[in-house]
C-alpha cells in the first residue's frame, strides 16, 4: 500500500528559539510549524494529551529551523472538548526523532541517530541510535563566509536553543573530539631562522 505524503500544519511554532515553554498563543508573525512525511501517520489522542507519530523521510520545517529523519514522534497536552477525536493542541512537551537525523538551526547544523527535543527545556538531546551507530556531531559555519567555525562529536550531546552551546559527555571511557580553525605556527623555522650572534671575544688578562 502506498501513502500519499502527509502535510501536517502545527501553527505553535514549537521549535522558536528561546521562545521557553510555548503555548497555542503565539505573536501573528510567527511562522507555522509544518510536519511532512512520505508513509504512515498517526494521531492518538487521551483526555490530557495528544500523540502524533509519522514515519519515512520526515521533514519539520519551522521558525529558523529544519529536521529531517525517518521517525517522528511529538507529544504535546490537550486543550478543549475531551470527547472529541482529535484534541486540540496546547504546549508541546516532547519531540523524538530517530533514524538519519538533521538538524539545521541558523548557523549551527548537527547529525545523529536519535534526538529528544524538550520545547519548554530548550534543550535539544542527541544520541546514537545504537551502540555501533556513529556519533552525533555538530559544526558551526559562519554565514558570511561559509567558514566552518567548531566541529565536534561524542556519544550524548546536549544544545541549548537561542544560545551558541554545546555540551559533550563520555560515555564508556569515550569523550569528544573537536576540530577548530588553525593556529599560528610556533614550531622552529630553519628558513626564517637567523644566525646567532658570534660571542664577544673574551677579554685578554692583563699583565702585572
Amino acid at each position: 500500500m502506498t501513502f500519499r505524503p502527509l502535510l501536517f500544519l502545527v501553527a505553535l511554532g514549537m521549535l522558536t528559539p528561546g521562545s521557553g515553554l510555548l503555548r497555542a498563543q503565539l505573536a501573528p508573525e510567527a511562522p507555522p510549524t509544518v510536519i511532512e512525511c512520505a508513509g504512515l501517520s498517526e494521531t492518538i489522542s487521551t483526555d490530557t494529551e495528544t500523540t502524533a507519530i509519522f514515519r519515512d523521510k520526515v521533514v519539520v520545517t519551522g521558525n529558523n529551523l529544519k529536521l529531517t529523519c525517518d521517525y517522528l514522534k511529538v507529544v504535546a497536552s490537550r486543550k478543549g472538548d475531551p470527547k472529541a477525536t482529535i484534541g486540540k493542541y496546547g504546549f508541546f512537551k516532547t519531540l523524538v526523532a530517530s533514524g538519519n537525523v538533521r538538524i539545521i538551526q541558523g548557523d549551527r547544523e548537527a547529525t545523529c541517530g536519535h534526538a529528544e527535543i524538550f520545547p519548554g527545556e530548550d534543550r535539544v538531546v542527541l544520541s546514537r541510535l545504537n551502540k555501533t551507530g556513529p556519533f552525533p556531531s555538530i559544526r558551526l559555519v559562519n554565514a558570511a563566509t561559509g567558514v566552518v567555525e567548531y566541529e565536534g562529536s561524542g556519544p550524548r550531546m546536549i544544545l541549548y536553543r537561542g544560545e551558541r552551546k554545546a555540551s559533550i559527555e563520555p560515555e564508556d571511557g569515550v569523550g569528544g573530539r573537536f576540530t577548530l580553525p588553525a593556529i599560528k605556527d610556533l614550531g622552529f623555522d630553519k628558513k626564517k631562522a637567523k644566525p646567532a650572534a658570534a660571542p664577544a671575544p673574551a677579554a685578554s688578562p692583563k699583565q702585572p
